[in-house]
């Protein structure tokens, strides 16, 4: 099962680009990252919309998205390690993790979720979340193969 990460916005060289690349590296297969953004001043609601058409469009087609979104779903590592083993022995091929701006997903996106996922009640940095995501898939890694990384 190929992972993939999109966002918006560039991360620029840093502590959290490093973290982040630290937990991506240990991945296997790696996740790809896909970084979009929309420069021109838009109203929320368009802005949102064209943010979500440039997150598709930087996926493989068919994709399993996972939107992360303060209203999804709160899981456990436990629970989010059995929801990725469960995709990967579905067959699933493309699992997509999807960050949204500064005004969070538009419906259209949301609308296409195989899962709406919360980190939490907290609001994150968005450049923290991409190394959040990565280290929980590469804990859900760990889980899945029955690695001590992972102590409950």
């Amino acid at each position: 099962m190929r992972l993939w990460l999109a966002a918006v916005g560039r991360a620029r060289p840093g502590p959290e680009t490093e973290l982040f690349r630290t937990y991506a590296g240990r991945l296997n297969p790696a996740l790809q990252l896909r970084e979009v953004e929309e420069k021109r001043p838009l109203p929320p609601p368009e802005r949102k919309a064209r943010e979500g058409d440039l997150l598709l469009a930087a996926l493989p087609s068919g994709a399993t998205l996972v939107v992360l979104d303060e209203r999804g779903r709160t899981m456990g590592s436990r629970a989010f390690a059995e929801r990725l083993g469960q995709w990967r022995d579905g067959g699933v091929g493309d699992l997509a993790f999807l960050i949204g701006g500064a005004d969070g997903h538009g419906d259209a996106v949301r609308r296409r979720a195989g899962l709406l996922l919360s980190l939490g009640a907290m609001t994150w940095p968005h450049m923290l979340v991409r190394t959040l995501v990565a280290e929980q898939l590469w804990r859900a890694q760990a889980i899945l193969a029955g690695h001590p990384y992972h102590r409950d």
